[in-house]
């Protein structure tokens, strides 16, 4: 029977990947300590705990499925769509995942771009989701 598929090493892949794009990436939200100050632009990860899949009838649950949205915030619109350019260039590509062939991870989009007034100073933000599947090497 296979190893179950773990959920950390396939987020770890995708900001791996946002981060060669040389792009800030936090997962599960942006900092909180006193005096943090967001960037101009950046992607914020917000992971689903993906779904480990048969694989064969004997249940051998090896493969994984998951949903990642990749918030792209900018302070302006053009700031928050050319992150959005950067992460779809990013992720254009199969993740590299140890142990793991993955497939090209499949853009599902999103809303639209929306302004968050509830930060100061406003901010911009468009979700985009990503399905990403692998299977045992």
């Amino acid at each position: 029977m296979a190893t179950p598929p773990e959920v950390l090493p396939h987020v770890d892949a995708v900001q791996a990947a946002l981060e060669t794009a040389s792009l800030t990436v936090y997962v599960g939200g942006t900092p909180q300590d006193t005096g943090w100050t967001a960037p101009d632009l950046f992607a914020v990860l917000y992971p689903d705990p993906g779904t480990a899949r048969r694989e064969s009838l004997a249940d051998d649950r090896g493969g994984f499925e998951g949903v990642v949205q990749v918030t792209c915030v900018g302070g302006d619109p053009v700031r928050a769509l050319w992150v959005a350019d950067r992460v779809r260039s990013a992720l254009a590509v199969p993740l590299a995942v140890e142990g793991r062939v993955c497939w090209l991870p499949e853009d599902l989009g999103g809303p639209p771009l929306a302004r968050d007034d509830d930060v100061t100073p406003p901010v911009y933000y468009l979700p985009v989701q990503y399905r990403i599947c692998s299977t045992p090497a």
